[in-house]
């Protein structure tokens, strides 16, 4: 069961996320529905841990292991989506692909679960301006290469400010 508890107009996540870099290149999830950009991962399962669940996105969504190498950040996460707002505890790892072939990889990848609608893309890190890749925090965090760190994102009221 995932870590998500619905309540009127308001949702709370709790989910986990990898960065895999390869050749100065990020592998970030996309909807070809939708405009954005998000980093791979999930909902955090009750009783899981947040390491744990962004290995096994990873292994449901593609098809691959992982190893997580270190510890990025946790972002508070707060969007609108759908008419609903939600709050989300995010915990980013960096992490790699085991197997050497995979680490070689520089294609688009497919979902293995049949969603059709999910593609895996490389994007250079140099080029995040050029893309709408969220939370935004993730472009921010990675510019400032310190890690680990603690951000708040906040899109619901930073206009409100």
């Amino acid at each position: 069961m995932d870590a998500t508890v619905n309540m009127d107009k308001y949702v709370l996540n709790i989910r986990s996320a990898v960065l895999i870099v390869h050749n100065n290149k990020v592998l970030l999830h996309k909807n070809v529905n939708e405009e954005y950009y998000a980093l791979l991962g999930g909902r955090v399962q009750l009783g899981e841990s947040s390491d744990n669940t962004a290995i096994r996105e990873v292994k449901e969504e593609l098809g691959k292991e992982i190893v997580l190498n270190g510890y990025c950040c946790t972002v508070e996460n707060m969007f609108l989506h759908k008419g609903k707002e939600y709050q989300e505890i995010l915990f980013v790892y960096f992490g790699e692909f085991v197997d050497d072939d995979d680490k070689k990889i520089e294609e688009t990848l497919k979902n293995i679960e049949g969603r059709e609608e999910l593609e895996y893309q490389w994007v250079e890190i140099g080029e995040f301006e050029n893309y709408d890749i969220r939370p935004l925090a993730v472009k921010q965090v990675l510019a400032n290469g310190v890690f680990p760190l603690h951000v708040v994102n906040d899109d619901i009221r930073k206009n409100e400010k």
